[in-house]
This record gives structure tokens, sequence and C-alpha cells, in this order.
């Protein structure tokens, strides 16, 4: 696989708690050289990177993130405002013990109420997949698939481990047509990369794949 397909399937990634506005700057310049698929970066940013990048590049930022658990009033209205600020891209944590407590379908109406408040953007659904039973990640692959949404994510990387081969495979297995993966939290190599795309990811959630490319590329004419 060519190194530019894989970059194009990065969200080029700086969620920290500490993160500047200098690191992210630093972060939307490397997007651009590299070509990846968007900056994913904090809410409180979107409106300043955007205004930085205009058509250059997509913003995604997260909602309810890292741990799902606030009201989805909050939630929506976090959407809302993101999108109100310029985010291309909106990559939501559903509620985990919801789905421990098998709440189904507050779930489904919860993810409905975010693609609405999206206003057509990119939504990605993060089920956090460490914390889940294979059974559960089943029937949040057909739950996801019902809401509309665009992309099923597999982690925050903000909890006890990222994504798993194995995870994307049950994904690919369980989705419908018309949803995508996107794979999350732990990508450290190229190899790895670019067998989580074989499996079916389309979109990689990572902050390490154009840091690799960068220290050990000089020439960025192809890009």
């Amino acid at each position: 696989m060519e190194l530019k397909q894989i970059l194009n399937k990065v969200d080029h990634t700086l969620l920290a708690q500490s993160a500047t506005w200098d690191e992210i700057r630093a972060l939307c310049d490397d997007a651009v050289t590299y070509g990846t698929a968007s900056v994913c970066i904090p809410a409180s940013y979107v409106r300043q990177a955007k205004e930085y990048l205009g058509d250059k590049m997509a913003v995604c930022t997260v909602i309810g993130f890292p741990n799902g658990y606030s009201t989805t009033k909050t939630k929506v209205f976090e959407t809302a405002d993101a999108v109100a600020n310029g985010a291309d891209e909106i990559d939501m944590v559903i509620n985990i013990g919801w789905i421990k407590d098998k709440k189904w379908q507050e779930t489904l109406e919860e993810i409905k109420a975010i693609r609405a408040a999206c206003e057509g953007k990119i939504l990605k659904v993060i089920i956090e997949t460490c914390l889940l039973t294979d059974e559960e990640k089943v029937e949040l692959c057909h739950i996801v698939t019902e809401s509309g949404a665009d992309y099923i994510k597999t982690s925050t990387g903000f909890s006890t481990s990222g994504a798993t081969f194995h995870d994307v495979e049950l994904f690919a297995a369980n989705i419908g047509p018309n949803l995508k993966i996107k794979a999350a939290g732990g990508i450290s190599s190229l190899d790895d990369a670019e067998k989580f795309i074989t499996l079916g990811a389309s979109r990689l959630g990572t902050s390490r794949v154009v840091k690799i490319v960068k220290s050990t590329d000089t020439d960025k004419s192809a890009y």
C-alpha cells in the first residue's frame, strides 16, 4: 500500500489535556503537508483551527469525551456548538453504562439526536471497545448502523487500551453497508496502520503515523 493511501485515511490527532494553540497549529500544518483526512482536536480550538486552515483541511472534534456519560442534552449542545464554530466532523462517545444496562433504545435515540445536531457533518460514534464484550460490540454495530451515523469508532485512546485487529474484523463482519470503520488508539506503526486498513478501517485516529513519516522522510513533495 502506498504511503499516501495510509496518510489520507488518518485523522491527525491531538487531544491531550495540556494541548496549546502552538501545538494545535503545528498539527494543522503537518496535516496539510502530509495530506491527512482531518485534524482531530479539542472543541475549544475548533473555531481558531478552522479560521487558520480555511478549506485546506477538515476539522474534527470530540463530544462527550472521553467518558461518554454526559446527558444527551449536553452532548447535543456540544455538537451544535462545535458545528457552529466550524467543525466538519464530530466524534461522539456513547454512554457505556447504558450499554451495561442494556439501554439499547436510549443509546440509539442519543446517537440520532446528535446526528441531527451535526447538520449533515460527518458523525463517528466511539463505542470504547476495551470496556465491552464481543456481544455488546455486535449489538452496537447494529445500533450505530441504524442510527444513520457515518462511522463506528473503536476507542477514545484514553481508556485501558485502543484499537485491536480483532475489533475491526468484528465490526467489518457486523456493520451495515453504509457504515464505515474508524480504528483509533495505540496505532504506533505504519505496518499496523496498513493492516487496520486492510481489515476494513476507512479512518485511523492516531498522533503517531505522521510523526513517523515526518521523522524518516525529508522529501515532502510526494504528499
